[in-house]
């Protein structure tokens, strides 16, 4: 039930997604916060029928309910992004922040998380990890359970979750730039290429990243330390961000510049991620042939 809900949802995203090229004016912005909105759903819903309503509650608490206080700070402030104000066709606001803004957060921040805990050896159930550190034998992807996540594990994992969703802000705000949805009013220093928005954004969601994914854990709880079938769609939905991003901006969009910066910026999550998924899919002696020992006069006459 969970997979079939959210495949649907991912779907349906999709196809708005698809859409927004094609479109122009309101029609765009209505599409924009329609996007958001079904993105917020998606991961908050997954999140829900996936794990229960504490995972679910800290996603909205640390993101949701975190994003919204740090753009509110960001817009009275300047602190941590930079200057900045957003014009009003992106629904109503409250602090001077429109009320999709903090959705956005949440529906990129779930992905990512998942995506690093599946990249930092996070794959396979609770369950399964009882279950098998009770034999002493390897769960997931080459993990061997028997002890507690490390702290170097940990670290990792949030390093790799923040710039995970960090990231993504190299495609997001110049296309939403571009489109006029918010201006900075002090965009020096930029990055080459991406006139108009400071360097000090992207350290400001970097920042906020590494917060915002520090705290999803001890809030959510164990469960948020594992991923299983049921949380394909998610990372479909992390994948399908990164390569749309690139061919939307790169071809539809005449944003070349930040086509290449996103691109770099989210390989860092996204390659090694399609790499982990492809391997999965291979026929299991394929996998185990690959560690097995070249025996010198023998594989040769295979």
């Amino acid at each position: 039930m969970t997979r079939r809900i959210s495949w649907t949802l991912l779907a349906v995203l999709v196809l708005a997604q698809i859409c927004y090229p094609l479109t122009t004016g309101a029609t765009r912005a209505g599409l924009t916060v329609a996007t958001v909105v079904l993105g917020w759903l998606l991961s908050v819903g997954h999140a829900l029928l996936s794990r229960g309503p504490r995972v679910a509650a800290a996603l909205v608490a640390v993101a949701t309910g975190g994003g919204f206080a740090i753009e509110a700070i960001g817009v009275a402030t300047g602190v941590p992004f930079g200057s900045y104000d957003y014009s009003g066709e992106l629904g109503p606001k409250l602090a001077g922040v429109p009320l999709i803004i903090p959705l956005a957060w949440t529906w990129m921040a779930w992905p990512a998380w998942l995506a690093a805990v599946r990249l930092t050896g996070g794959s396979g159930t609770p369950t399964d990890s009882r279950t098998t550190a009770s034999h002493g034998t390897p769960v997931g992807s080459g993990t061997t359970v028997g002890s507690s996540t490390t702290a170097g594990r940990w670290v990792g994992r949030i390093a790799l979750a923040a710039v995970g969703l960090a990231a993504w802000d190299l495609f997001l705000d110049p296309q939403m730039v571009a489109e006029g949805y918010w201006v900075w009013r002090d965009a020096t220093p930029a990055l080459p290429g991406l006139a108009g928005i400071p360097v000090s954004n992207y350290l400001g969601w970097l920042l906020f990243a590494v917060l915002l994914m520090s705290a999803l854990r001890p809030l959510a709880g164990p469960s948020a330390e594992h991923t299983d079938r049921r949380d394909h769609p998610m990372l479909a939905l992390y994948l399908w961000t990164y390569f749309s991003s690139i061919l939307a901006h790169a071809v539809f969009l005449d944003l070349p510049a930040s086509a290449l910066w996103g691109t770099a910026g989210m390989a860092v999550t996204a390659v090694p991620l399609t790499v982990t998924l492809l391997r999965a899919r291979r026929p299991h002696h394929a996998r185990r042939d690959d560690h097995q020992p070249h025996r010198p006069g023998v594989d040769a006459t295979r």
